[in-house]
């Protein structure tokens, strides 16, 4: 593991078996030079017997830097030497166990530290049976490593309310920070922590990370060396994040034990900078204090330490913060939610889910620090907490850590250490909800360009299966929700005495992307055919009336019909004259009609139009080119069906 800011959490987490701590290895291992101990360690297994001691030793040089595999190894070794097993060998062994993804030779060893005697802390991390599991992964994750990871440390992906983005990373380039020997940290040889911010395009399921700056502050490096995970309020004005305990002249502060420990600090923005950075009164320099999450009424602070008077090696706590922005009493979150082992990298989503860190719910666990989420804040005191394992995915069999969401879980960011990232600690991007689009519309008579209600809408796929049916709304609207991207669909408009329209489409890969289909529709034909005048002449020809009686017959079929007609003149002679004569054939039709039996409410109007509506290209500018033929066109009784959704009712 390189990252430090994790790092400085785990340092003291050890075994203490036996009482060689004065050699050279034990020395090594003491200052975290893990690598160099172990090689030490195993050239004391050359001069004498294998122990379970140097096996172990060796086993958790491996662990601390999260080569499990190899751990692993050594472990198993160790474990056919104990006679006795104590309570932690048994618990590293079965994190090592889980992180290769052997849960059925975990689980055995777990039942061993459950009966275990006399009871010890870890022992009691087995009474942890409320945690939920979840094995099975979103079906829809994707996880996507940042185009910024570098082969060095990044991790704590954060957006603001703003949308700006935030991360920790021991960045390398000039034009950030000075290649000196005081920039690098001399137990990894790896540049400080600091925070930077860089724009993000996201698209459905891609992210891309642009240039990283330095978070705008003339103090931050002055004040700390190294810098993680952090929040910002709803305003962007109050910035807490964590940081290594430094002196004025950066000078690294260690306690007694020789830990450089964490600190909470403040700052606000002023003129476009942080400033007025303070180390919050929770901060002690014999422990450490960091990993801040502010509650959505920003009315408390949850974090991480490893005070004393916890429950495990870190827990999770939270502490008021008064109106002035003073800190109240801390309190521990308690044993419904810290282990005996490590609790951290807290993060409280606007629905008051708190998400964390843990390794110690080893009964549903994938190995080192999974990420859970629990209701524990949203519960009376009284209740029993729901937590829950966020499941593969999100968690491997490594340290998954600094979970962020502001969309309930459809899209995120978290950190981890496992095998196939590009350094140390990568930053993940998240997308669990599918892509999903709506397909939507208007459906129109194609005659009249008016909109049609109650049309059937069918979306199909390409091989012509149903995938959705609705209707259009009083407006003609249709819409198809959650269609999935990037996919060809038929979309097919039908409505009775109409002819059907279909079109086809293929979705983009825009997540929530609007495709517009309108449809249209053409009205059949109820055989009822304009009839036709003589020239200057408005009474009934024979042939018309012929047409006429069809007319009253198809009435008749349909006695709830109602109709009306609309009357025209070809463009000879004047336009008044015909507007006139236009009107006395609608009436003649309509008297004709009623003469036959249909009653007049049934015919809705009889109104002439003269030649304001010719049906060919004979106007007054081409009538005395037009035929006899194209003029007799024009002169014509029509019929519409006001009621042709509901004549049949």
């Amino acid at each position: 593991m390189k990252n430090i800011i994790l790092f400085i959490f785990l340092t003291i987490y050890s075994f203490s078996v036996t009482a060689q701590k004065n050699n050279a290895a034990d020395k090594l291992y003491k200052n975290f030079a893990y690598i160099d101990a172990a090689k030490l360690y195993k050239e004391a297994l050359k001069k004498q017997d294998s122990s379970a001691y140097l096996l172990t030793r060796i086993g958790d040089c491996y662990y601390k830097n999260s080569n499990t595999k190899e751990a692993l190894k050594w472990y198993a070794l160790a474990a056919d030497k104990y006679e006795d097993k104590n309570p932690k060998f048994i618990f590293n062994y079965i994190q090592t166990l889980r992180s290769v993804g052997n849960h059925e030779l975990a689980d055995e060893w777990l039942e061993q530290l459950k009966s275990y005697t006399p009871v010890d802390s870890l022992v009691l991390n087995t009474q942890f049976t409320n945690v939920k599991p979840k094995y099975d992964s979103k079906p829809a994750l994707k996880l996507i490593n940042l185009n910024s990871n570098t082969k060095y440390a990044d991790f704590g992906g954060y957006e603001d309310s703003f949308g700006n983005f935030y991360y920790s990373s021991a960045v390398i380039k000039d034009t950030l920070f000075e290649k000196t020997k005081d920039k690098v940290y001399q137990w990894n040889e790896e540049p400080f922590l600091k925070i930077v911010t860089a724009e993000v395009t996201k698209s459905f399921d891609s992210i891309n990370v642009g240039p990283f700056k330095s978070i705008p502050s003339d103090s931050i490096n002055s004040i700390t060396n190294h810098q993680g995970t952090l929040v910002i309020s709803k305003d962007g004005r109050t910035l807490y994040f964590t940081g290594s305990n430094v002196k004025k002249n950066n000078v690294a502060v260690y306690d007694k034990a020789g830990t450089n420990n964490l600190k909470i600090y403040r700052a606000n923005l002023v003129n476009g900078k942080w400033r007025n950075i303070k180390d919050l009164s929770i901060n002690d320099k014999s422990f450490s204090t960091g990993h801040p999450a502010l509650s959505p009424d920003e009315k408390i602070l949850y974090f991480v330490s490893d005070r004393p008077g916890g429950f495990g090696h870190t827990d999770l706590y939270e502490v008021p913060i008064n109106d002035d922005g003073t800190l109240g009493e801390v309190q521990n979150l308690g044993p419904k939610i810290n282990t005996a082992g490590r609790e951290m990298f807290p993060f409280m989503a606007s629905d008051f889910t708190l998400y964390f860190s843990s390794d110690g719910y080893i009964n549903n666990n994938f190995g080192l620090l999974d990420i859970y989420k629990t209701d524990l804040v949203q519960k009376a005191e009284n209740f029993e907490a729901s937590i829950i394992n966020l499941g593969p995915g999100f968690n491997s069999g490594y340290d998954d850590f600094a979970f962020f969401t502001n969309d309930g879980e459809k899209t995120g960011y978290l950190s981890s250490n496992r095998p196939e990232g590009k350094g140390g600690d990568d930053i993940y991007a998240f997308f669990t909800e599918k892509c999903s689009q709506s397909i939507e519309g208007v459906v129109y008579d194609v005659l009249t360009n008016s909109r049609i209600v109650n049309a059937k809408v069918v979306l199909k796929d390409i091989e012509e299966n149903e995938v959705a049916t609705t209707v259009t709304n009083k407006e003609g609207k249709y819409i198809f929700e959650g269609v999935d991207c990037e996919k060809a669909f038929i979309i097919t408009a039908s409505k009775k005495r109409h002819q059907s329209d279909a079109k086809e489409i293929m979705t983009t890969n825009i997540f929530k992307d609007k495709n517009l289909v309108d449809l249209y529709l053409k009205p059949f034909d109820i055989n009822i055919n304009p009839i036709y005048f003589d020239f200057d002449k408005s009474n009934i020809r024979p042939d018309a009336a012929a047409e006429l009686d069809r007319v009253v017959a198809v009435m008749k079929e349909y006695p709830n019909m109602i109709i009306k007609i609309e009357s025209h003149t070809d463009s000879r002679g004047k336009d008044s004259y015909n507007l006139s004569l236009s009107d006395r054939r609608a009436k003649s039709t309509r008297d004709y009609i009623e003469s036959q039996g249909i009653l007049a409410n049934h015919i809705e109007s009889a109104i002439g139009y003269g030649e304001t509506q010719l049906v060919n290209r004979c106007g007054n500018e081409l009538r005395k080119e037009c035929s006899e033929e194209e003029h007799q066109q024009n002169r014509r009784s029509r019929f519409i069906i006001v009621n042709f959704e509901t004549f049949e009712d």
